[in-house]
């Protein structure tokens, strides 16, 4: 900095405010100020105070530079600095070149608030692509095996498991399953469609019975079937019905349901790979259990499903692989709703007491019967069987733990013993209130004896056409649906007292239940 410089930053501080024409001050001219009174300023708290004769003395004396003169020193305050950014609008103030705001800064200033945008915006974006592809907070997905064509399990869950991981286990697990492309290809294979046919009798023959369902003709029309009016001629095989199956050993054991070939005097076995279908022999069948093993003819090595080792719980997904109504390999997935079903189906044959039953929402339909009902590692957990008609989503599988207890049975062809059914060996009905006055009863609680089946428990123990059974081991009973359920709660051998009417008077008769499968053999023997 030069001279002028400093005098000139030197006169602004001790310069008059009011000294604008150009007059030179008291100290540069170097006369004496007549000014008599000064003061001197500080910044903060403290007040402004007149100094002593002594200062003003002292002051003089250090600015006189040699002079002998004695001047008054006038101090004053610097002129006020004008803040940068305060435009000269706001002041009051003309202005100034020095201090005006360059327009140009609020555009760089929105220029780096857009860049620091972006910036964050391409940061953000290739975090979340390295997260999705590096599957940063998401387990791995159970890939597909080679050798046995299911899928490796994405958790192992063991019992001794803590129950914060099974929290976390459960909560990745609750999407939807994304592996049932490559479920479906490595089981496919050896899902089978089953197609029976029978010989035509005299007098018989009819057209197939998938023409009886509305939908099936929606789709095929009423030609599907050749000439459906006409009478198949007598010695000629008619197709009797359309299941499904699955391999379950690499030789070509199928497994099945017994009422897809119940009756049938040849079996067809399509299999994915082949053009022609292959005959198949049946090994053996429970009507009521409902499953059925069949053997491919012919030296083949196939693909097969494994059965699942481990129980599967109600919400697990599942997959049903058949062919409803001619649809070939229908994939239909859904969850299992429920387990140990219970429930009654009637054909011509009589009524199959289907018992511990897995309940699902995947779609079955007829046709599916027989097929195999997967979990997410392609392994078999049921067999699809049947399916509520006045409902939607709900089907029903026979669970493998029923079909494992006797599998060897029915590939040896060997009988598979009926389960003991209770039953007294009556039949009864409710009673109409038209039967009041005649039987002298007051209401129509309780069930009325129709017949009575000679050689049976009830005929045994004395009881006979229109007893009125009232009690049950002390128990009312209301109509003749209750009277079933309390014999079936009991077992084989169990002695029960019934309580009775007859001809008005009231009587208690001792019965022994008995079991009618044993009966019904007997039956046959004689």
């Amino acid at each position: 900095m030069d001279d002028n410089q400093k005098n000139n930053g030197y006169d602004d501080f001790f310069k008059s405010s009011n000294d604008d024409s150009g007059k030179e001050d008291n100290f540069s001219s170097g006369k004496e100020n007549q000014t008599p009174s000064s003061y001197y300023y500080s910044y903060g708290p403290y007040k402004s105070q007149r100094p002593s004769e002594e200062d003003q003395r002292s002051a003089k004396s250090a600015f006189s530079y040699g002079s002998s003169s004695s001047t008054d020193i006038e101090m004053r305050l610097p002129r006020p600095v004008k803040p940068i950014g305060v435009t000269e609008e706001r002041q009051g103030q003309p202005s100034s070149a020095s201090w005006s705001v360059n327009s140009e800064r609020k555009k760089s200033r929105w220029k780096s608030v857009f860049i620091s945008f972006l910036a964050g915006a391409v940061v953000v974006g290739g975090l979340m692509f390295a997260a999705d592809n590096g599957n940063w907070f998401t387990p791995a997905q159970g890939a597909m095996g080679n050798g046995g064509g299911s899928p490796a399990p994405a958790f192992n869950n063991n019992s001794g498991s803590n129950s914060g991981s099974m929290a976390q286990s459960a909560a990745w697990d609750s999407a939807r399953p994304t592996n049932i492309a490559e479920i479906v290809d490595s089981t496919g294979p050896a899902v089978v469609k089953v197609e029976t046919y029978k010989q035509v009798r005299s007098g018989g023959g009819s057209r197939s019975p998938l023409m009886d369902d509305p939908i099936f003709r929606y789709f095929f029309g009423d030609d599907f079937d050749s000439a459906p009016n006409q009478q198949p001629k007598e010695g000629s095989k008619e197709a009797a019905g359309i299941g499904t199956g699955f391999i379950f050993d690499k030789s070509g054991y199928v497994l099945t349901n017994e009422h897809v070939v119940n009756g049938a005097d040849e079996i067809l076995l399509t299999v994915q790979g082949y053009d022609e279908p292959f005959k198949a022999e049946l090994l053996g069948s429970s009507y009521d259990l409902d499953l059925a093993v069949l053997k491919i003819q012919g030296d083949h090595d196939f693909p097969y499903l494994r059965m699942a080792s481990s129980d599967i719980n109600v919400g697990d997904w599942v997959v049903a692989i058949g062919n409803p109504y001619g649809f070939d390999h229908t994939v239909t997935v859904g969850v299992l709703s429920a387990k140990e079903r219970e429930i009654p189906i009637q054909d011509r044959q009589g009524t199959r007491q289907y018992k511990h039953l897995l309940q699902t929402d995947a779609s079955i339909n007829p046709g599916n019967s027989g097929g195999p009902l997967l979990n997410l590692n392609g392994e078999v957990v049921g067999i699809n069987t049947a399916v509520s008609a006045q409902a939607q989503g709900i089907g029903f599988a026979i669970p493998m733990s029923t079909v494992q207890n006797v599998l060897d049975n029915l590939k040896n062809g060997v009988e598979i013993p009926k389960e003991p059914v209770p039953f007294v060996g009556i039949s009864v009905a409710n009673i109409e209130e038209s039967y009041l006055e005649v039987l002298n009863l007051d209401s129509t609680d309780g069930t009325i004896i129709a017949n009575v089946l000679m050689g049976g428990p009830g005929f045994k123990a004395g009881l006979k056409q229109n007893d009125v059974i009232l009690t049950f081991n002390g128990n009312k009973v209301k109509d003749f649906n209750d009277f079933k359920a309390k014999v079936l709660t009991m077992k084989v051998g169990d002695k029960v007292t019934l309580g009775i009417v007859r001809d008005g008077e009231k009587r208690d008769i001792e019965v022994t239940i008995g079991d009618m499968n044993e009966m019904e053999k007997a039956q046959q023997q004689q």
